[in-house]
């Protein structure tokens, strides 16, 4: 390896392998260092591949890349101990390509296939490097120091190393994490046929569905379960706030094995076989309490900055793709001028506030405090309103009248419709 590059990115993640594909393209001299054995050997990621910026970086990739299924249905639901109230929404629309750009993915196939992208177009990808610290020479980075001691300089080192960034503190960016602004999660990958698949869930060929659980999921805890088909197999698991996993003295794995068991949930995943069972960090910072995004020599970009839209659209791969492209766009204008200073690099937090990522992490600022003091809607309201639908469509000798009568009765002695109405209102404004 060489003493020196034009940049280093650490972390082949989305973000990491999508700023070392637009500046290879350019023909700088990239060192992308993973530290797994592979890229995307110590990704436990669960969730849904959204592909607007994929699609930009590489066009074909409908046809190259490792996708599972194109998520054509999305539910959500709320599980009180015995009974769910969902609500679900399915279009042909999201039959036809690019199929919505969101499909269920396996991370290591396709952080691999990604990062091989980049290693085409002449990044040079260093596996099995574990990226200890900064090089600091005087106020400015040049570099990181490897485990064992060994250094690699460059003019700009993009800090794109996941959720526990070593990076970004120590060059002094960000604050040490605290219970409030992390998501523990846990998942179970469960082996299904193809066609059992299809038939539980009203699929054909690779059409896929996403679903998320709130309320008795996880025990009513501040955060919520995921459901996603794949091709042959199921991904499901849950995330949880570790403040309040911390408080509530439950583990992600006790609560993964709650969900599984839920008579609702449980049905469909009879006849399953437990393939991979696993757990990860999820960061939550909100859009008040991001590191620092840059500094002299250094850009933060992906999970390592927090990219993470917590909302009902759980967003993160777009955002983090994005992040690394648009660190890799600041970077070219320095190397324009030679200037890798922090006020040359200040262009990247602009960058970010005119684009999608920063802007929808502004929209959503308020919800990861919304929800550390929303409790009621995890728990209490879950509970009441399937127990107001039950009551309503149990059959009796009452008359529907009186039925109607009772249901808005306990939902006035329950639900305390000035307290709802209260709640209702933080919770638009927390989204608006």
């Amino acid at each position: 390896m060489a003493d020196k590059v034009d940049v280093i990115i650490v972390g082949a993640g989305p973000a990491g392998s999508a700023a070392a594909l637009v500046l290879a393209r350019k023909g700088l001299d990239v060192a992308l260092l993973e530290r797994g054995h592979k890229p995307g050997s110590k990704n436990l990621f669960g969730g849904i591949l959204f592909t607007t910026v994929l699609s930009e970086l590489i066009p074909e990739f409908l046809d190259e890349a490792p996708l599972e299924r194109h998520i054509m249905r999305r539910k959500f639901s709320l599980l009180s101990k015995d009974s769910e109230l969902n609500m679900e929404f399915g279009t042909e629309a999201f039959n036809t390509p690019p199929y919505n750009h969101s499909f269920s993915v396996f991370r290591v196939p396709f952080d691999e296939w990604f990062a091989g992208k980049a290693e085409e177009a002449g990044a040079m990808v260093v596996p099995s490097t574990v990226a200890e610290d900064v090089v600091w020479d005087g106020d400015k980075i040049i570099g990181v120091k490897m485990h064992g001691g060994e250094e690699l300089h460059a003019n700009v080192v993009i800090a794109a190393d996941g959720v526990n960034s070593l990076l970004s503190e120590k060059a002094k960016l960000r604050q040490p994490f605290n219970g409030h602004s992390m998501i523990m999660a846990a998942k179970m990958v469960i082996g299904m046929p193809r066609e059992v698949i299809e038939s539980r869930f009203c699929l054909e060929k690779d059409e896929g569905s996403a679903t998320q659980y709130f309320g008795d999921a996880v025990k009513g805890l501040f955060g919520g379960g995921f459901l996603y088909t794949n091709k042959e197999s199921l991904s499901i698991g849950m995330g949880c706030s570790v403040h309040a996993m911390g408080y509530s003295k439950n583990k992600p794995e006790e609560i993964l094995d709650h969900m599984v068991e839920h008579p609702c949930i449980r049905k469909i995943l009879r006849g399953g076989e437990i393939l991979e069972y696993s757990g990860h960090m999820i960061p939550e910072y909100g859009y008040d309490h991001m590191p620092k995004l840059y500094g002299n020599g250094i850009m933060v970009a992906g999970d390592a900055a927090g990219f993470v839209d917590a909302s009902h659209y759980q967003e993160g791969t777009n955002l983090a793709m994005y992040s690394g492209v648009l660190a890799a766009e600041t970077f070219l204008a320095a190397h324009e001028k030679g200037d890798y200073s922090e006020a040359s690099l200040k262009q990247y937090r602009t960058k970010l506030e005119n684009s999608f990522v920063l802007k929808d992490m502004k929209k959503f600022r308020k919800l990861p405090e919304f929800g550390k003091n929303g409790d009621r809607f995890f728990k209490e309201y879950p509970e009441l309103f399937t127990e107001l639908m039950k009551d309503y469509f149990t059959m009796s000798m009452q008359s529907k009248h009186e039925i109607e009568k009772g249901v808005i009765k306990k939902f006035l002695k329950k639900g305390k419709p000035f307290r709802f109405a209260m709640d209702m209102i933080k919770m638009i404004r927390a989204v608006r």
